[in-house]
């Protein structure tokens, strides 16, 4: 009788680690309230226009475009504020926590698309462990299956790297 080999172990812990990953990540809004900060990351030509959405439908929320890549400054609404000097998820969570900080806000939504709400939730939570964090996730619809698979993994292995403490990834 053949032992199972460490790599075909290895390959059966990262496939289940997916699954579970993307079992665990969000698939609907959580609820805002009228008052809450709404933080976009850009990155995806999803997220804005979702967010956009989220903002019409509270009015009274404030919302912020944390990150590099955001196209027609022009026809955003005149409420966004804009962060353009962040390049990567974690310069994302460190400017969050700054306006977070500046404005003494205790609870906020994040948009971004499904596959990266794991990693984005958690590096936020790590530099604002005592902020409610409300995951908004923009929905990868219209994507071709073989397209989402690779997102999906990219970010499952970006999430792990982030996990073992490398947070630049």
């Amino acid at each position: 009788m053949r032992l199972i080999t460490p790599s075909f172990l290895l390959l059966a812990l990262f496939v289940l680690g997916g699954m579970i990953f993307k079992a665990s990540a969000p698939t609907s809004c959580g609820p805002i309230m009228p008052d809450d900060s709404i933080f976009v990351l850009t990155g995806d030509e999803r997220r804005i226009p979702f967010a956009m959405r989220q903002l019409e439908k509270y009015p009274d929320t404030d919302l912020y475009i944390i990150g590099a890549g955001v196209p027609n400054f022009d026809t955003l609404s005149t409420r966004a504020s804009i962060e353009s000097d962040s390049k990567s998820t974690y310069q994302n969570a460190r400017a969050i926590k700054k306006i977070v900080t500046t404005a003494g806000l205790d609870r906020i939504v994040i948009v971004t698309t499904e596959e990266h709400m794991n990693r984005a939730k958690y590096l936020i939570h790590h530099e604002l462990p005592n902020t409610e964090i409300i995951a908004c996730p923009a929905m990868l619809t219209g994507m071709p299956a073989p397209k989402r698979l690779e997102r999906w993994t990219t970010e499952y292995i970006k999430y792990i790297v982030t996990l073992i403490g490398i947070k630049e990834s």
